[in-house]
């Protein structure tokens, strides 16, 4: 199933990459689970399509102008499958471009996505599949 799991994360992505983030919501468990590890603004977790929901809404995409998701690598691990993402946006007052690299981390049950995690380092990315640096 990891080879699906990561062509089906390239197809999130490619959406997400044109601003599209209702993409790959139907492979959400009811009771997902999206991290914010410390080192990202609104850190936490959000527990259920609900709550994902309102962070998206009333966090992300209020914060920014013309986001955007895309992704340039996918380690398969198993049950999960580590993203390097590209976010990018414009700053609504000022205008400028803004623009994040981090990792996430998407674990599936099957063909649904039980929880997603995003991480700054790419040691620690691997590290939360069991992988080492050198993978």
């Amino acid at each position: 199933m990891s080879a699906a799991n990561v062509e089906t994360l390239r197809r999130i992505y490619e959406r997400w990459g044109s601003g599209d983030f209702g993409a790959g919501v139907e492979l959400y468990d009811p009771h997902v689970v999206l991290v914010l590890r410390a080192d990202f603004p609104e850190a936490g977790p959000h527990y259920g399509l609900d709550a994902i929901r309102r962070y998206m809404r009333g966090d992300f995409l209020r914060d920014f102008d013309g986001p955007t998701i895309a992704a340039d690598e996918f380690i398969d691990a198993g049950d999960s499958v580590v993203v390097k993402v590209d976010q990018r946006a414009t700053g609504p007052a000022s205008g400028a471009p803004v623009s994040m690299r981090y990792f996430q981390v998407w674990t599936f049950r099957g063909r649904a996505v039980i929880r997603i995690e995003s991480i700054m380092e790419r040691a620690d990315a691997l590290a939360a599949v069991g992988l080492t640096a050198g993978a």
